[in-house]
């Protein structure tokens, strides 16, 4: 019962938060954050699973309970984690836990709303990483987009309302996509299955395929599930053309939101990828893989190049993320152990990394009230510490060594270069290594013009040291980056535990 409590745990959190007077919901959010973030972390440390969750794995704290039926099949609250969705959980946890505290500082104005609201987005991430059965999950899935439409619709910037609709429109649109693929993937896969628990149809997908159904037949069934799952975790991603949303999103919303978006919610298509895509459809996976290398290449560039061309630090580290999340992609792709270990452990690294670089970016905004490259220098004089942390965070996201995003990076070219999955598979990764060139071009560049030189502010606002509390925060993350760096098999282990099962498939 301990995904449970966990769940629970936020989810009354967030109903205690909400009727909580507006002088005391920061510190009893805090307070509350650290349950689930504490025990997150016991259950990190009491990890005994093995395997992967969707293909006969040894599950960890796993509970299954009946819940409804639908057409001969069961719908069960079905919960468990593996060495794949346990690190995304207590990325959630703590993530949500310092995006609490980066939220004193701007957050003056119907703050029982805006902590119980990230409470409960805690306990819908957790849900997402931890469900087991489609509808369970897709619940979890759909209730996430509810409370980040609010934070961003209500907390966000002068065009907030059009960042949130836009954001929630595509999202949305995106999940019927998604929906309508996995249901015509359970009608393809008739009476071989008879739940809607994602083992069961993982399995009934790798050992016998879809039949033939609505005037198709099973291998191009398969095909038009596999392309309709991928458009619709897509946008979730996002990856090129699908990224639109992001960037006004980021811009417009409050910076704990942007550090859960960024940190978590992104994580969440492509952990779908994974889960969904990846695993299910090993056959597919072949047929499109240079295609989706393609797609990923072009994420990691063009993402690069839109950041190159930002004046808005937000804008740049909005975009810097649409490039990383091409590296997973490609990573993905390469369906080879390395490969695929290092998206995983990508995902969690850029959750760290960006989380930080939205927070540094939060608190010189919070100091000067602007965002502009052109608009600062010389902020290193009067914010020293929290400088110093972005500019360690950059380099984080420049692949420094002996920080998680060297790794990750590192594993993932190392997997595609040598995947007999891809064709051509040592150009997409030359291609994709050259986004590290860029990426280091516009960082060092926006570093260079806002962080160094002689102070000048074109707003007229007294800049100080930041707060201890934001510095607490961001030093936090920095640890876990380099801890991350120095030491991946804390979790790289486990990662590669649960990938074995999905890339040991016939191809």
């Amino acid at each position: 019962m301990m995904i449970e409590t966990l769940i629970a745990v936020a989810l009354l959190g967030a109903l205690a938060t909400f009727v909580a007077p507006n002088r005391v919901a920061g510190k009893l959010a805090f307070a509350i954050s650290l349950v689930p973030a504490a025990l997150s972390l016991w259950l990190f440390a009491a990890f005994d699973g093995s395997g992967n969750a969707l293909l006969d794995g040894e599950l960890a704290f796993e509970s299954q309970a009946a819940w409804l039926e639908i057409g001969g099949r069961s719908i069960s609250w079905f919960v468990g984690l593996d060495g794949i969705s346990l690190p995304l959980v207590v990325l959630t946890t703590i993530l949500c836990t310092l995006a609490i505290v980066s939220s004193w500082t701007p957050i003056d104005e119907r703050e029982s709303q805006f902590y119980g609201l990230i409470l409960f987005i805690e306990a819908m991430l957790i849900g997402v990483f931890s469900a087991l059965d489609f509808f369970l999950w897709f619940v979890f899935w759909e209730a996430v987009l509810i409370p980040m439409y609010l934070l961003i619709g209500i907390w966000g910037g002068p065009r907030r309302k059009y960042a949130a609709i836009k954001f929630f429109v595509y999202t949305n649109l995106a999940s019927l996509v998604m929906f309508g693929s996995f249901i015509a993937l359970v009608f393809g896969l008739g009476d071989s299955v008879t739940s809607f628990a994602l083992p069961e149809i993982a399995t009934a997908m790798r050992d016998g395929g879809l039949e033939g159904v609505f005037g198709l037949g099973g291998t191009t069934l398969a095909s038009v599930v596999f392309v309709g799952l991928f458009l619709g975790f897509a946008v979730k991603v996002p990856i090129v053309p699908f990224h639109t949303w992001l960037p006004d999103a980021h811009v417009e919303a409050p910076t704990p939101a942007s550090v859960l978006l960024a940190g978590v919610l992104l994580k969440m298509g492509t952990y779908a990828l994974l889960r969904f895509n990846f695993t299910m459809f090993p056959e597919q996976v072949e047929t499109y893989a240079v295609p989706i290398a393609a797609i990923a290449v072009i994420s990691v560039i063009y993402g690069a190049m839109l950041a190159l061309a930002q004046t808005d630090l937000k804008r740049i580290v909005a975009y810097s993320s649409v490039s990383s999340m091409g590296y997973v992609i490609l990573g993905l792709v390469a369906y080879t152990q390395f490969g695929v270990g290092g998206a995983t452990f990508q995902m969690v690294s850029h959750g760290l990394i960006s989380g930080l670089m939205f927070m540094a970016v939060g608190v010189i905004y919070n100091a000067t009230h602007t965002r502009m490259v052109t608009d600062m220098s010389g902020m290193a004089d009067r914010m020293p510490i929290a400088v110093a942390i972005l500019v360690a965070g950059a380099f984080g996201y420049m692949g420094l060594p002996l920080m998680s995003g060297f790794y990750g990076e590192f594993t993932i070219f190392f997997g595609a270069f040598g995947s007999e999955l891809l064709d051509y598979s040592p150009l997409f990764t030359a291609a994709a290594m050259f986004g590290i060139v860029i990426v280091a071009g516009y960082l060092l560049f926006a570093l260079q013009r806002t962080v160094f030189g002689p102070y000048r502010l074109e707003t007229d606002y007294e800049v100080g040291r930041a707060p201890v509390h934001d510095v607490a925060s961001m030093v936090v993350l920095l640890g876990l980056i380099v801890l991350l760096g120095v030491a991946p098999d804390l979790i790289f282990d486990m990662i590669t535990d649960a990938v074995d099962p999905i890339i040991g498939g016939d191809l």
